[in-house]
Formats: structure tokens, C-alpha cells, sequence
């Protein structure tokens, strides 16, 4: 794995820090980055905005074939675009599940009229998506999906909850797996429907996290309605369609994360010189294995991006989730040790969080989302190291 820049790349790594140099200036450079993960509520009026300008550039959905608004950028460009991206401090981006997951499977598996419906405004940042999967019983258990629909006409009716949805009181649309088939279990009956947020039938209720921000919300479906022709794939086959969003969103976009992280690490090092506690020989020697770890982390990722084509993700991807979520979480732990009593304390009575304080409160989300770190080491067991499955059923 070479990975030097090739002229090209060069070539390509100069035009997106001359645009970032360019664009990201007052309002945008305000914000320092912020708006990532954990702090998505941050200036999003601005961060909005900021997809208009994106969009305007050509630098949104990077990857996707240019006959649906992309560039068609290879794995590189794209690895390229997210670090320059952070190291410019661009503002956190707003659209990132209709970019990176509802896009590219509409691209896959959506109808034409779909694709001519939705990807444009997904391209020009002017419609924004959210991802109704989980539901109180069926999180890293997604099969267990419980939430219902059913055709009225030329409707679909859903009724049900989804739990710990991004952005969702944000968002214009959803993408909702929900059962179709009437007495289906597990994966078979299963649909992927593309649903409304501003209707009737919808109630958003924010879920306050411990950083006391809302990113996460339950949504209520009482009766809310969407299109017949607004199922991506077949009825019944959205385990599937389902499937591939998910391999989504283990691709390029984690490198941008990364760099993120790597610059949590360089400032809680400059923290510990200037603290002194960079001379305890067991703080420093946490830092060096940090550091150490998120190396090994970036090496890791772009190697798995090798060769990257379509939605099939490796189940090697639940190494990647599994390493860079427990990282992240025990930086979280290391920062409150760098700090000392001074991280217990907030910067004012309106319980304003510093960047430590944020990643040691909402990193221990990053390990239940997404798949949680025991769902992930049952896939590496079974999947990766062929290990017996985990028993199911009543075990008395």
C-alpha cells in the first residue's frame, strides 16, 4: 500500500486547500471545525448555509457518478478531499446521511424516478435526511424491527417508533425499515420506505444527552403516510437494501472522523506540556500509545478501502468500528486525567462543555451507535475468526 500522492493527487490535494483556504473565511472560520460528532446541534444554521456553498463548488458527494451530480472521484481524491477538509477546520457537516447512505443505495437500488426525485437536492444541500432504524426493541438487533405499514391506496400508513435518530427534528425526510408482511419475522418482510417528516402522523421528541445537547431523537409514526412508489427495492426486501446503508456508512468518510480525533490528540498533548502532567511517565506513556493506536487505526482503515466497490462491507468493518470506538472513548478517559480537577469543572452555570469535556461525555455513545462494541465482537467471532455462533433461545 503506497501512499505516497501521485501527480495527479498532487495535483488534486492543491485545488481543495486553495478552494478551503478560500471559502472557509468569516461565519464558516468562526466556527473552528466544530460540528462533528457529539456537537452536531453547533452553529447548524450556519453549517447549512455552508452545504449551499459546497454544493456550489462541486465538492459535495465527491464519489458519486457524475451522471448524478458527483464528480465520480476515486477512493484517493476522496481520502484526499476529508483530510485537507479537516485540517482546514471547515464547519461539521449537515448532510451526511443523505451524502453518505441514502444517496449512493438510491444510486443502487432506487427507482429512476427516485433517483430524479431525491439525489439533486441531496447534491445541492437543500434537503436533509435522517435514518429510522432503531426502535426500543431492535437496535444493534435490527431484524427485530417492529414498526409497521401497510398500503392504503396508493399510500403506505406507518405506524410505530424509532428511537436515538439523528438530526431527525432537523430533517425533511426519513428512510425507515418497517414491516410490510403481516406475521413476518426477523428479516423476511422487511421494507425500506422513504417517509416525510413535516406531516401529521409524526411526532419528534428530542432525547437530552448527558453533553445536555439533542442530537439523537424518538420519532413517532401514527399513521404517517408516504407514497406508494417511495420503497427503494422490492417490498419485503429492505433486510437487504437495509444491508447495503449500512455498508455505507463504513466508507471514506471515517478518515475525516479520524483526522478529527487526531486533533483532539495533538491538543490534549499540548494541554499535558503545558499542565506538566506530560512528565508523569504514565501519563505520557497513555499519549504515546494513543498516538501509537491512531496510526495503526488510519493504516488499518485505508487498507480496507482498497479495492472498495459497491455496498458490501467486509466484516472486517466491525474491527474498524470496534477499534476507533473503544480509541475514542479511552481518549475521553485520558483527557479527564491530562486535565485534573480542572475538567470537572464547567466554564460557566449554563453548563458550557469544553472539547474534553464533550468527547469524555458523548464517547461513550460512539460505543453502543452504530452497532455496539459486544454486536461487533460477536460478528468478528463468527464472521472473521469462524468461530460457533452465539447460542440463542432459552438457555435453561
Amino acid at each position: 500500500m503506497d501512499l505516497r500522492d501521485r501527480p495527479e493527487d498532487e495535483a488534486f490535494r492543491k485545488e481543495v486547500q486553495t478552494w478551503l483556504a478560500d471559502h472557509v473565511v468569516d461565519e464558516f472560520a468562526a466556527l473552528g471545525g466544530r460540528g462533528g460528532s457529539g456537537d452536531e446541534t453547533y452553529g447548524f444554521d450556519v453549517r447549512l448555509e455552508w452545504e449551499k456553498v459546497l454544493a456550489a463548488g462541486r465538492w459535495t458527494c465527491l464519489g458519486w457518478p457524475v451522471e448524478f451530480g458527483g464528480r465520480g472521484a476515486s477512493i484517493a481524491h476522496q481520502v484526499i478531499f476529508n483530510e485537507e477538509y479537516v485540517k482546514a477546520k471547515a464547519p461539521g457537516r449537515v448532510s451526511i446521511l443523505g451524502e453518505g447512505l441514502l444517496g449512493p443505495t438510491l444510486i443502487q437500488y432506487g427507482t429512476r424516478a427516485q433517483r430524479d426525485r431525491f439525489l439533486p437536492r441531496i447534491v445541492g444541500g437543500t434537503e436533509l435526511w435522517c435514518q429510522g432504524y432503531s426502535e426500543p426493541d431492535a437496535g444493534s438487533d435490527l431484524a427485530n424491527v417492529a414498526t409497521r405499514a401497510e398500503l392504503d391506496g396508493n399510500e403506505w400508513v406507518v405506524t410505530g417508533q424509532k428511537v436515538w435518530t439523528s438530526l431527525a427534528h432537523q430533517s425533511d425526510w426519513c428512510f425507515v425499515v418497517c414491516r410490510t408482511e403481516p406475521g413476518s419475522a426477523r428479516h423476511k418482510g422487511l421494507s425500506y420506505l422513504l417517509v416525510p417528516m413535516d406531516q401529521p402522523g409524526v411526532e419528534i421528541r428530542p432525547i437530552t444527552q448527558l453533553t445536555r445537547t439533542s442530537e439523537f431523537n424518538e420519532v413517532f409514526f401514527d399513521g404517517a403516510r408516504t407514497a406508494r412508489d417511495l420503497v427503494v427495492g422490492e417490498p419485503g426486501d429492505g433486510w437487504r437494501v437495509a444491508l447495503a446503508t449500512l455498508a455505507y456508512e463504513r466508507g471514506v468518510g471515517l478518515l475525516g472522523h479520524q483526522l478529527s480525533f487526531r486533533r483532539e490528540l495533538d491538543h490534549l498533548m499540548e494541554v499535558a506540556r503545558e499542565n506538566g502532567r506530560a512528565q508523569d511517565p504514565v501519563i505520557r506513556q497513555r499519549l504515546a500509545r494513543s498516538y501509537a493506536e491512531l496510526e495503526v487505526l488510519r493504516y488499518n482503515t485505508l487498507r480496507s478501502l482498497s479495492g472498495y466497490d459497491g455496498p458490501v462491507a467486509p466484516p472486517e468493518a466491525s474491527i474498524i468500528k470496534l477499534y476507533w470506538a473503544t480509541w475514542h472513548r479511552r481518549l475521553g478517559e485520558l483527557a479527564m486525567d491530562v486535565r485534573g480537577p480542572a475538567g470537572l469543572v464547567v466554564e460557566s452555570a449554563r453548563y458550557e462543555l469544553d472539547e474534553f469535556q464533550r468527547t469524555f461525555l458523548f464517547s461513550r455513545s460512539e460505543t453502543i451507535y452504530g452497532g455496539s462494541n459486544e454486536i461487533q465482537k460477536n460478528i468478528i467471532g463468527e464472521r472473521v475468526l469462524g468461530l460457533p455462533p452465539e447460542p440463542k433461545g432459552d438457555l435453561r
